[in-house]
């Protein structure tokens, strides 16, 4: 992973190259990353909120309410296991557009009053949270 360099910048450069190899092997032990755990805590309000939908909902908006929120730290994870961070990279994205997604699905199921309040506040809170914690990380990488 070290880069070859002209020999005036190789110390200084090796220094750079070995913290940027520490940094991007911690990001690649997925279960560390805050905005892993975090998606996992997600993961276990929305099969909490899923349970008050209607049955007729089950294949349709709880289906994608689960499947949106597993993919947030699925996604993480596999991008963990890519080899370049251009890859890891749109792993990341992928799963803040599925906070987004589930932050849609999680306005109609508010609008359709199917949840208790205090439940779809407290989701709704914590998806948010957790786009910004992914658009920081993003900017990072």
């Amino acid at each position: 992973m070290l880069i070859n360099v002209g020999p005036w910048l190789q110390a200084a450069s090796y220094k750079l190259q070995v913290e940027a190899c520490k940094l991007f092997q911690y990001m690649r032990n997925f279960k560390q990353l805050l905005i892993w755990q975090r998606g996992m805590e997600i993961v276990k309000l929305v099969y909490n909120v899923v349970k008050y939908l209607p049955k007729e909902e089950r294949f349709g908006l709880q289906l994608q309410m689960t499947k949106s929120a597993v993919s947030i730290p699925s996604n993480i994870a596999e991008g963990s296991a890519k080899r370049s961070q251009k890859d890891y990279l749109r792993y990341v994205e992928i799963s803040l557009g599925s906070a987004y997604e589930l932050e849609t699905q999680s306005l109609v199921v508010e609008s359709q009053g199917w949840a208790p309040a205090e439940l779809i506040e407290d989701l709704l809170n914590k998806v948010e949270q957790e786009q910004r914690m992914i658009s920081k990380f993003i900017d990072k990488l």
